[in-house]
């Protein structure tokens, strides 16, 4: 079978599980045309009814530059209704320039996020009540191979296997995935306070009350990670996160906060400072919304794309700002930004108090 046949066969009908009479939205670019096909295609056998939106090349920055305040504070009624009323949601990133809304006006960019904070809030509560079958997953293309140093079919490689794709069945793949994930889950699930430590960082909180969530590829593709949200006034400690990341355009590479009481109180970075600090100014920027673990041992490389690096197996995130309802997080804001620390060398998870994962690996029986 064809590689994006193949791909679409998952996302359809194991990430989204489309059926008879759904509304399926795909949002991608122009980029993205070859994989949005065969989704469709797809998806229509399946008996869904399919709408997309395909950007064009500076879509975002040519609107923001040339919108008025009335434009920026506008949403669209349709984009509304769908995160209202519509079954399924798939965004297939497919980027022709990650810089390009880098030089953007702030204050710009800020307004817009404003004015779409409602309809996310509608999107993070369809979510935590399951009315909103949801994933994110990645086409190749050119930009994206530039920014994590391959070429394009190093890259292709590399997201195809990331997804299991080039396995016989990667749905029994993912279903593996599942298994595995969910005992240490369930696990999880008992426990009421996690520390993270490493050479750089040693940062506790508790989860007590909260939920994990066994991230097993259906709502992100590839996936292979386990999540929650801490209680929001009991992190505490200092976290150094190893890997960079790519936000809005700008990059930001060895990012230090120390967090008191939940709230990040300094924050450091070897590049990208300056766009901390225009993100701490923002909303509920400055409390977590997710702590997570990634375990998806097919990815060792970070691309700077949060879709792969978050899932490196043998590493820990903690995103600021936006919770995820499902979980029982409470934080809200227009940001939900995940960074990266990691493990594989020096990283221990101590839950109540005992050790329970050691350089990357779970020590649970």
């Amino acid at each position: 079978m064809n590689i994006l046949k193949k791909y679409a066969y998952l996302l359809v009908h194991y990430c989204l599980d489309i059926r008879k009479g759904d509304k399926l939205h795909i949002t991608s670019t122009t980029a993205g045309e070859l994989l949005v096909r065969e989704v469709f295609r797809e998806a229509t056998r399946c008996g869904a009814h399919v709408d997309y939106h395909l950007s064009f090349r500076e879509e975002n920055r040519v609107f923001l530059e040339e919108a008025c305040d009335e434009q920026l504070d506008y949403v669209r009624p349709a984009y509304q209704k769908m995160m209202e009323t519509y079954d399924a949601y798939l965004v297939i990133r497919a980027p022709f320039n990650l810089r390009e809304d880098q030089n953007v006006s702030p204050e710009k960019s800020a307004r817009r996020q404003k004015a779409l904070y409602s309809v996310q809030q509608i999107y993070f509560d369809r979510l935590a009540d399951k009315s909103l079958k949801r994933c994110l997953c990645q086409f190749p293309t050119l930009a994206a191979a530039q920014e994590a140093c391959m070429s394009m079919e190093e890259y292709e490689q590399f997201v195809y296997q990331s997804c299991y794709l080039f396995d016989e069945n990667p749905v029994d793949s993912w279903e593996n995935v599942g298994r595995f994930q969910q005992k240490i889950v369930d696990f999880l699930n008992t426990c009421h306070v996690l520390r993270y430590v490493n050479k750089k960082s040693d940062i506790s909180f508790s989860v007590h009350g909260r939920t994990w969530i066994n991230s097993d590829g259906k709502n992100n593709m590839p996936s292979g990670e386990v999540f929650s949200a801490p209680v929001e006034d009991s992190v505490n400690g200092y976290i150094h996160f190893d890997y960079p990341s790519i936000y809005m355009g700008h990059e930001v590479e060895g990012v230090t906060l120390t967090v008191e009481n939940g709230y990040i109180r300094s924050w450091t970075a070897i590049k990208g400072k300056e766009f901390l600090d225009q993100i701490f100014s923002i909303e509920g920027a400055r409390r977590f919304g997710e702590v997570a673990i990634g375990t998806n041992m097919n990815i060792q490389t970070a691309t700077r794309n949060i879709l792969f690096d978050e899932k490196i197996g043998g590493t820990v995130h903690m995103a600021i700002g936006q919770s995820y309802k499902q979980c029982g997080g409470q934080n809200t804001s227009s940001i939900h930004w995940d960074l990266i620390a990691e493990m594989k060398h020096t990283g221990q998870i101590f839950a109540d108090g005992h050790l329970i994962y050691e350089k990357g690996r779970f020590l649970l029986d």
